[in-house]
């Protein structure tokens, strides 16, 4: 049985994974984070978006088209403390660009990520602006979106 640090440890790795690969294009480790029934949901989202999506196969559906459409970089990340240690709240900026427009895409988000005490991810709620992302890639959201996913 894992101590509660030790659980804490992989959940907060889990998440500088989860930035790691999203930034640099590798897809398919980033949903070999996720467990096989994995989901990301997105409070905010509008409405020619994903709300949910669930499943590695929708996750990478989702997420293989955005090395295609964004470069960026993940910085100033900051943990808040949960009593939880699968809980994982993160504070985080992005720097970069659309590369279709070359126009800004500079970012806050806030994540609520539940992992299990593996650190694999079980549930990612991604708190973002939505249209930062529009006014970026100067197109709707959903041409930024490949494949079947889940939607609520």
């Amino acid at each position: 049985m894992k101590t509660k640090e030790q659980i804490r440890t992989l959940a907060q790795q889990a998440f500088k994974n989860h930035l790691e690969y999203l930034s640099s294009g590798r897809i398919t480790e980033w949903v070999d984070l996720f467990t096989n029934d994995g989901e990301l949901q997105f409070p905010y989202a509008p409405a020619d978006f994903p709300k949910y999506v669930a499943g590695k196969k929708a996750l990478y559906d989702y997420m293989k088209n955005f090395p295609e459409h964004f470069k960026v970089t993940f910085e100033n990340l900051h943990f808040h403390a949960t009593e939880d240690p699968a809980l994982v709240i993160a504070e985080f900026t992005s720097a970069g660009h659309a590369i279709s427009t070359g126009k800004s895409y500079d970012q806050k988000y806030i994540s609520v990520v539940t992992t299990n005490e593996d650190g694999e991810i079980v549930k990612y709620v991604d708190f973002w602006n939505p249209m930062i992302a529009l006014e970026s890639l100067n197109a709707p959201l959903a041409s930024f979106v490949g494949g079947n996913q889940a939607q609520i």
